[in-house]
């Protein structure tokens, strides 16, 4: 799996017009805390259970994708998730797989709050909230 820093992955989007994006937050974090324009939302886990099934995260994707030779770029809030996530979609065949490091809302900081460390929101990059 690719690490990518939030301007890289970036680029990396810009470079592979074909790639899926993937927020894989649960559906109300990415729509009230924001969202790069275009990703897809596939969570790796849903509330009430918080508990993660790889098989249907990779199934869910694979839809999605249609191919697993499609590049596929993950995206979380912190960059946690998506390690664990990108590593579901390796076991399960899928041949690109990158993620963002430090995720939409980045590090906490010493205050324990995100966004002033590092992270897409911080570095300025596109994002819309509903």
């Amino acid at each position: 799996m690719k690490n990518l820093l939030p301007k890289e992955a970036w680029a990396w989007l810009q470079q592979q017009p074909e790639a899926l994006f993937v927020d894989v937050r649960m559906e109300i974090e990415s729509l009230y805390v924001g969202r790069p324009p275009g990703v897809e939302n596939i969570p790796w886990y849903e509330y009430p259970d918080l508990t993660p099934s790889p098989a249907a995260f990779a199934a869910a994707v694979e839809r999605e994708a249609g191919d697993k030779a499609r590049p596929i770029l993950l995206i979380c809030r912190s960059g946690k998730r998506t390690v664990a996530a990108g590593e579901a979609l390796e076991a399960a065949g899928f041949q690109e797989v990158a993620h963002v490091v430090h995720g939409f809302e980045g590090d906490l900081d010493e205050h324990f709050k995100r966004s002033t460390l590092n992270g897409w929101r911080h570095d300025g990059l596109p994002w819309e909230q509903m």
